[in-house]
């Protein structure tokens, strides 16, 4: 072979819809390269933040670690293997294209500050980076605003997108076949998988990830997406989504997104088919609006970069969101401890299992912020500790919205939380099981 090529996996992590891997691959026949596929940063390797816990917890690692393996698996029925790099440092990636004789990375783009400051390092370190875009529902480049200068408000961004009738490319066909592993590498050591935590079978968990149907590799997405139409749910999408917990009231396709074990775009795919044979509805509908959501914190973020990650954030003035927070009552608030019974129960739910409903995670974040002075920076840290389903863009983006310094137009939204537990949790139900 005359050289390599690594391909870099990132959150894609997965051998369907992936422009990136068939960049590579397209590439690699081209010039008659062989291909070394790399995952760097391994989630095992610890990195504190500010806060003072670790940026990954025990559940995204976990998590994360199952959709390696399966893409290891993957790669090794057609040939090749994954290289999965245990550092944080990129002079361990620059040295690993040393010895592998390679020059050139490819991977997914991702318009996130630190991620952003990855590709320089290498670029810096004197390897040629190629990103490519993949993440969003829509392509960037189809979308109705000069320069890609899309609103900062998501009602303005849906409609300008509808009144577009845009829809979704089609998903790319999965990889079939690889290149050749380079010569100048042996294979890795199979690794032995670390004992999951208590919590990922808990059989109280809206997402029991330790468990064969909800494991964190492709082959597991794909299935639940199957079952997920076969079983109608779409319809009834939009009456169950406010519910506090339970395996069948969302789609719950956020985690394999998180990981790139599966692709908006396949899945979008799949639920148009189910509403060409069974008709579409609100429920339906509104799967198409949340997945639009999704796309708009990508594209604020690829506009916004840093200044999401400001205290102030987007917002022109000052606010009570950015005076400093409050270390003891965030403390409190992640140990489940506020004396807030359902945002307490709530708090134990996604420390114990790693994963929380999305109307629980507005309320939670509402009343660190809102109710407990708590710096809404710190929240979103906690989030992306705990999260199976950590999203930079979603997590950011939702945080700033809720603390009035993202894109909300009201200026935040505070939970009234005897009303929200009124409305969802009556009975006590939710709180008897976490507290």
């Amino acid at each position: 072979m005359a050289g390599v090529l690594i391909h870099w996996f990132r959150n894609d992590l997965r051998l369907h819809d992936n422009a990136a891997l068939l960049r590579s691959v397209a590439h690699c026949r081209r010039e008659g390269l062989s291909l070394l596929p790399v995952a760097w940063h391994s989630p095992s390797v610890p990195a504190p933040t500010r806060w003072g816990f670790d940026r990954v917890g025990m559940h995204r690692r976990s998590f994360r670690l199952q959709a390696l393996e399966g893409l290891a698996q993957q790669l090794q029925r057609l040939g090749s293997d994954l290289w999965v790099l245990d550092d944080t440092d990129p002079g361990a990636f620059i040295e690993l294209a040393r010895l592998a004789g390679a020059r050139e990375v490819v991977a997914e783009a991702i318009e996130a500050p630190e991620e952003l400051a990855e590709v320089q390092a290498l670029r810096t370190g004197g390897l040629r980076v190629e990103t490519v875009w993949q993440s969003s529902l829509l392509a960037p480049e189809d979308l109705p605003w000069s320069g890609d200068r899309v609103p900062d408000v998501f009602t303005a961004f849906r409609q300008g997108v509808e009144r577009a009738g845009l829809q979704a490319p089609e998903p790319l066909p999965a990889i079939t076949q690889l290149p050749p592993w380079p010569d100048r590498l042996e294979r890795p050591d199979p690794q032995a998988s670390p004992p999951l935590p208590e919590g990922a079978t808990d059989e109280r968990s809206s997402f029991p990830y330790g468990s064969a149907a909800w494991q964190g590799h492709e082959a597991a997405a794909l299935d639940h997406l199957d079952r997920y139409l076969a079983a109608g749910s779409p319809h009834t999408y939009k009456a169950t989504r406010n519910a506090l917990s339970g395996r069948d009231f969302a789609s719950h396709w956020s985690p394999w997104f998180s990981v790139g074990a599966l692709s908006a775009r396949q899945a979008m795919a799949q639920l148009r088919v189910f509403e060409a044979e069974h008709g579409s509805n609100e429920g339906s509908y509104w799967l198409w609006f949340e997945l639009l959501w999704r796309d708009h914190f990508r594209f604020v973020m690829r506009q916004h970069g840093v200044r999401l990650f400001a205290a102030r954030g987007l917002a022109r003035d000052r606010s009570s969101a950015t005076r400093g927070g409050n270390p003891a009552a965030e403390a409190r608030w992640r140990q489940g401890r506020t004396g807030l019974p359902l945002v307490d129960a709530a708090m134990r739910e996604l420390d114990h299992t790693g994963y929380l409903s999305n109307r629980l995670r507005q309320i939670v974040a509402s009343a660190l912020i809102h109710d407990l002075g708590g710096d809404w920076r710190a929240g979103a840290a906690w989030f992306e500790h705990c999260l199976i389903d950590f999203d930079v863009y979603s997590n950011q983006g939702n945080w700033a919205y809720i603390a009035g310094v993202g894109t909300d137009p009201r200026g935040g939204r505070r939970f009234n939380l005897d009303k929200q537990t009124q409305d969802h949790d009556a009975d006590g139900a939710y709180r008897r099981k976490w507290l």
